[in-house]
């Protein structure tokens, strides 16, 4: 049977826009007026440093999301890089689908890949910033990983064909 291509792009603005929109939600959400350099010390933010560490984690995550969906994953490159993914690029995974895949889930992959990757990057923050928050979006990352397989999972229900005697 043929194989079916699903291409996700995944924009690196979108990603990193949900990272320091979420912590700096979490951080004013904490803050209760007189801790504001604690609330200030968890939103992450576009200072060359915090936006590096930010970058790195994503691309960190997404080579991770490439190896866990490695049967799937269409490559044929023969080289590989450790240089930091530049902040507008744009990250894309070509997945093979089998023919009976259901492609009405090909935006729940889109979209719980895209928040695996600002789960795992929002947890690698914490992880520096406040620990105690980082298990909890590594956590909410492992859940985007299982709906990922999940829907890749899904087939079309096969359909009798007529056979005429």
């Amino acid at each position: 049977m043929a194989k079916k291509t699903l291409t996700v792009t995944l924009h690196m603005s979108e990603l990193i826009y949900n990272v320091l929109n979420t912590t700096f939600l979490t951080g004013r959400s904490r803050n209760n007026g007189n801790n504001h350099e604690e609330a200030a010390n968890m939103q992450a933010n576009e200072d060359e440093e915090n936006l590096n560490q930010i970058v790195r984690s994503i691309g960190n995550a997404f080579s991770t999301l490439k190896t866990k969906l490695s049967e799937y994953i269409s490559s044929d490159g023969t080289s590989a890089s450790n240089v930091l993914i530049d902040e507008s690029a744009n990250l894309s995974l070509t997945l093979l689908m089998p023919a009976n895949y259901k492609q009405s889930t090909s935006e729940s992959i889109a979209s719980a890949a895209h928040q695996y990757l600002v789960n795992i990057a929002i947890g690698d923050w914490f992880t520096i910033t406040n620990k105690d928050d980082a298990a909890y979006y590594m956590a909410l990352a492992a859940s985007n990983l299982q709906e990922i397989r999940e829907a890749i999972n899904k087939r079309v229900r096969p359909q009798r064909e007529n056979v005429d005697q």
